[in-house]
């Protein structure tokens, strides 16, 4: 199966949403990439819950593919909407019980997915691959675009990718940060399904978005 693609809303053109989110739809991409971030876990902030909440309504096929990058992420799954067809991130780091927050996320109808930071060991998902869609690696320091890949991220990416073989689950790999034109290829190599394509790729400079997406299905098939 090929690779999904899931563009970072961050770098869209945010004057113009409803009819970019339209036209990713109409290109068959997969997923929107959404961050959300409360100046707390990561020193940032992006959209808040209700924004989070009205990018659902242009959306056809494609899906919200939401990642918080919170304390306590739970406290905002109702003021976001969440439920069927979208998937969800929330960081192992950020919970105090990730195991209630995955299951609160699948009990909405959607699809838990842990999300790890650079310095997160890679077995540290052990105890939730009966309970998670994907795994989000992060490939760089959650909280900001546009970061060189944080190192050792290729070795980490195989190594969770083994992990999850040899568990025998049906869980995706989900990559984050930096998945530009150069590595996209690579990582796909080494186990990643979803890549969530930003300013070093799909929303750079050198091509429309409508080029930008078909050369990146091309990279990951």
């Amino acid at each position: 199966m090929a690779g999904k693609l899931s563009p970072s809303v961050m770098c869209a053109d945010l004057l113009n949403l409803s009819s970019e989110i339209e036209k990713l739809d109409r290109l068959g991409v997969e997923y929107l990439h959404i961050d959300f971030m409360d100046n707390k876990f990561v020193p940032n902030i992006t959209f808040d819950t209700n924004m989070v909440k009205c990018m659902k309504k242009p959306m056809k096929n494609i899906r919200r593919d939401i990642h918080i990058m919170a304390f306590e992420p739970e406290q905002f799954f109702d003021k976001m909407d969440i439920g069927e067809g979208d998937m969800v991130s929330v960081h192992l780091e950020a919970c105090n019980d990730a195991h209630a927050v995955l299951k609160d996320i699948k009990d909405r109808g959607a699809d838990p997915c842990l999300a790890i930071s650079p310095d997160t060991p890679v077995d540290s998902v052990l105890d939730y691959l009966d309970e998670v869609k994907a795994i989000l690696l992060m490939t760089v320091y959650p909280g900001f675009a546009g970061q060189p890949m944080a190192p050792k991220s290729m070795e980490r990416l195989s190594a969770l990718k083994k992990l999850i073989v040899k568990s025998g689950k049906d869980i995706e790999i989900e990559v984050d940060g930096h998945v530009s034109w150069d590595h996209c290829s690579e990582m796909r190599e080494k186990g990643a399904d979803i890549f969530v394509a930003g300013s070093s790729s799909v929303y750079g400079k050198d091509y429309e978005l409508e080029e930008a997406v078909r050369k990146f299905y091309g990279l990951v098939e």
